[in-house]
């Protein structure tokens, strides 16, 4: 079994910044490709930034220059850091992990942590 555990959301400024973290535990053979994806209301889940087992990244446009994805390998982590955050960043954030365990390659997906940016 595996879990995702993800926290850092809130309500900010717009102008403010905000880090999210994302932990897997339990059978984790090793993490390939981890990302942030959010999902406004009303609107469909799209993705914000993604960083592979290599440390290549890519970002949707929206996003570019302002928000960093990284990763900590020995703590099976994921992070996005969130700077000059605007109200149209405002959404539920979902981080997915493409995860070995004992069996073949899985996404995982967190709870979910909502983010609100206020103008």
């Amino acid at each position: 079994q595996v879990q995702l555990v993800e926290s850092g959301g809130g309500l900010v400024q717009a102008g403010g910044s905000l880090r999210l973290s994302c932990a897997a535990s339990g059978r984790i053979f090793t993490i390939r490709t981890m990302g942030w994806y959010r999902q406004a209301p009303g609107k469909q889940r799209e993705l914000v930034a993604r960083i592979t087992s290599g440390d290549s990244t890519n970002y949707a446009e929206s996003v570019k220059g302002r928000f960093t994805i990284s990763r900590d390998n020995a703590r099976n982590t994921v992070y996005l850091q969130m700077n000059s955050l605007k109200p149209e960043d405002t959404a539920v954030y979902y981080c997915n992990l493409q995860i070995y365990t004992l069996g073949p390659l899985n996404d995982y997906w967190g709870q979910g942590t909502r983010v609100t940016v206020s103008s």
